[in-house]
């Protein structure tokens, strides 16, 4: 199983969130770059991945509610998709 980091520190708007998260996570060019989208795409992934989501309070503090929606929408897709496990790591 492969691990896919995703820094919350490295995300600033919403189209930053969007351009990181898809290039961390292999998305094909299609991708929308909403919230849609992003379901979309992590519950079509086949294989294995564990994502860890590392300093989500920066995430949030840069996106607002949109960021709390976006964590949400990765909590979802894990529940939807075998293939996603999800973390959350420290600050």
């Amino acid at each position: 199983m492969k691990t896919v980091v995703i820094d919350g520190g490295r995300i600033y708007d919403r189209e930053s969130a969007h351009n990181y998260i898809a290039e961390r996570l292999g998305f094909p060019d299609y991708y929308g770059k909403n919230l849609d989208a992003l379901h979309d795409c992590l519950c079509e992934m086949g294989e294995d991945v564990n994502i860890v989501i590392y300093r989500k309070e920066r995430l949030v503090d840069s996106l607002e509610h949109y960021g709390e929606i976006m964590l949400e929408v990765f909590e979802h897709a894990a529940q939807d998709n075998i293939h996603i496990t999800l973390a959350f790591d420290g600050e």
